[in-house]
């Protein structure tokens, strides 16, 4: 460990969740935190998304002389850790993008794995919260998430599909609205697995880039699409690459259209008007 003198010049390391990405998606701190670190490592994508508004100079306008932009990769991920954790120490604040929340499947883990790993200890962390895919998308639907929810990553990189197949049912079984996450794997079988334990009739919703208008992945932009639990995967056209979730509601969940759209809607516990 340093000593408190040492420890004083350093700078800190910060995991940064800008949401969806777009600028009215971020938190005020997440932008004043990149926009004055002296390092900011993003990927090509989230350094676009940052520049639309000034986060981060345009891309014809240069670098800024106070600020470094290093691109980030999914197989550079250790070396920028270590990269990080040594500017921190010669004093330089450190952004470290991640997409949606840096909490929900997003890097916060990774720095702290490298640091328990390079034995870190000294290095302060800070993680910045972001809106992630399964509150954007919730928002874009109207209120369906307002009773008990969860998230469950259909992911088989670090896990066995007998461990995500026990959290499903274990989710569907305990009344939870699901937001599923990673759905390009395997999401028909988990929608088999759901399918085992909830009603055929219950509300789904297929989102693709919540919060992204037309910058996201999808060819198509952000999209919505309601369907029901028996019926989702007709729509595997609609499903699209990382920036899909699939929200499976439950038996109290209900489709509300006014004069403008359709709208999903779990009520927390059958509260009444008067209740508020």
């Amino acid at each position: 460990m340093s000593d408190a003198n040492e420890a004083a010049d350093y700078g800190t390391l910060y995991v940064v969740g800008i949401g969806p990405g777009l600028p009215g998606g971020m938190t005020q701190r997440a932008k004043d935190v990149v926009r004055t670190a002296d390092c900011v490592v993003a990927s090509n994508l989230y350094q676009e998304f940052l520049r639309r508004d000034g986060t981060l100079p345009p891309a014809d306008a240069g670098e800024r002389p106070d600020q470094e932009v290093v691109r980030s990769t999914m197989g550079r991920q250790i070396e920028l850790a270590k990269e990080a954790f040594e500017r921190v120490r010669d004093g330089e604040d450190v952004a470290h993008v991640s997409g949606g929340d840096p909490n929900v499947y997003g890097k916060s883990d990774l720095v702290y794995l490298m640091a328990e790993e390079e034995a870190a200890y000294d290095v302060p962390i800070e993680i910045v919260p972001g809106v992630t895919a399964a509150l954007g998308g919730a928002a874009n639907l109207g209120a369906p998430l307002s009773n008990d929810f969860c998230t469950i990553s259909l992911s088989d990189k670090w896990r066995g599909w007998e461990e995500i197949e026990e959290k499903l049912r274990a989710a569907a079984i305990s009344g939870f609205v699901v937001v599923l996450y990673n759905c390009w794997r395997d999401y028909e079988r988990a929608i088999g697995v759901l399918r085992e334990e909830r009603a055929d009739d219950v509300p789904v919703a297929i989102i693709n880039d919540a919060g992204r208008g037309d910058a996201g992945r999808n060819t198509d932009g952000e999209t919505h699409t309601i369907t029901t639990l028996g019926s989702v995967t007709d729509h595997s056209g609609e499903v699209g690459g990382m920036g899909a979730s699939i929200l499976i509601g439950t038996d109290e969940t209900a489709v509300w259209e006014n004069d403008h759209r359709k709208h999903l809607v779990t009520p927390r516990g059958g509260r009444d008007v008067e209740d508020f």
